[in-house]
């Protein structure tokens, strides 16, 4: 790979990283403080350090609402922690969750619960928000709710199946956070990392109705023929623990906005590939299914485009799967990646940059 390409690489991450960010996406979505109550802030994810910030910096700073009238918690990955101000920062454990999940989670359904009519409720969620807030329905353990993970993770079923399971298994998910702050308003801006952008699949819905049922997740359970524990089993047929569904009237005053989607990272990574003189081949923002055998297909594509001699920035985005066979470590991103490799010989004139959002291969 050419320093020009590794350089367009690069930019290309930087520039669709800049276009996601809570810096310039957030201010212009905050809504105004409450005229008399208190404004809590939830934020969750490996953003809600800096989607924290980015609020307390408005309202404090920008408005100068007095810090006595605001109260947050903000829950990131361990090592995305960012210095906030008011709000209480916590880290906790992703993809897998742990005990500071718990203690996040605990703390989120605590300042929900406290909040009154005249409050508002401001939850900021992104990617990673479904193993930092944890809250086992009753007769689950933390033990059993990373068995869960650990397993859904390893079976190669697609995100919206995975937070299908998770939210049948929890006190927070599946709207179960707009249920804890009624009758408060509740205000969600989310930074999408999930194909199609789903609010109920982003970070598991905690805070709109869900269209899955316990049968819907019994059936996951069933397809992918997952080990789970015995505990895990009678939850699921438990009636107690559906969800909220749409025309709840817990979610009267609650509204739910984007603030970033991969297709803004797109665009962003297109002007900079098209400046470049390349031409930009997308294959969408929606791809799912095995990581491997996507980077093959990727890698197929590639070099048909260097044997028609063209200059051209693939790009595509999604939610790929693993389905874990042995002991081995990674994610889909290492999977593509270490995979294309493979499938394209390691051509230098092959070049690759992935991200949560997005993958850009150059040829």
């Amino acid at each position: 790979m050419s320093e020009a390409q590794r350089d367009l690489l690069d930019r290309l991450f930087a520039g669709a990283i800049a276009a996601a960010h809570p810096a310039g996406r957030l201010p212009q979505l905050l809504p105004a403080p409450p005229a008399d109550g208190h404004l809590i802030m939830l934020a969750a994810g490996k953003a809600a350090g800096a989607m924290t910030e980015v609020a307390e910096r408005h309202y404090l700073d920008t408005l100068g609402l007095a810090a006595g009238r605001l109260a947050g918690l903000a829950v990131a990955r361990h090592g995305y922690a960012r210095p906030t101000r008011v709000a209480e920062m916590i880290e906790a454990g992703h993809p897998v969750p742990d005990e500071a999940s718990l203690a996040a989670a605990a703390g989120a359904l605590a300042l929900a619960q406290s909040a009154g009519a005249d409050d508002l409720v401001l939850v900021l969620m992104s990617g990673g928000a479904s193993a930092n807030w944890i809250a086992p329905a009753a007769g689950l353990t933390l033990a059993e709710k990373q068995a869960v993970t650990r397993a859904l993770l390893r079976s190669g079923a697609n995100i919206g199946e995975i937070n299908s399971v998770r939210k049948h298994l929890s006190r927070i998910k599946g709207g179960r956070l707009a249920r804890a702050a009624f009758p408060a308003r509740v205000v969600t801006l989310a930074i999408s990392d999930v194909p199609g952008d789903d609010p109920d699949t982003i970070g598991s819905g905690p805070t709109v109705p869900d269209r899955s049922t316990l049968a819907d997740a019994r059936a996951i359970v069933a397809r992918y023929r997952l080990d789970l524990p015995a505990a895990v089993h009678r939850a699921l047929a438990d009636p107690a623990n559906e969800t909220p569904k749409p025309g709840d009237p817990v979610f009267a005053a609650a509204a739910f906005h984007l603030a970033a989607r991969p297709a803004d990272a797109f665009a962003a990574a297109e002007a900079i590939v098209r400046g470049a003189g390349y031409d930009y081949v997308f294959l969408g923002e929606r791809l799912e299914g095995e990581a491997r055998e996507v980077a093959a297909a990727h890698a197929r594509l590639a070099r048909q485009l260097q044997t028609q001699g063209r200059r051209a920035a693939i790009l595509s985005g999604g939610e790929l799967t693993v389905t874990i066979s042995g002991s081995g470590r990674g994610g889909p991103n290492q999977e593509y990646a270490l995979a294309l490799a493979i499938a394209s010989g390691a051509s230098p004139a092959v070049g690759l940059q992935t991200a949560i959002v997005a993958g850009f291969l150059i040829s």
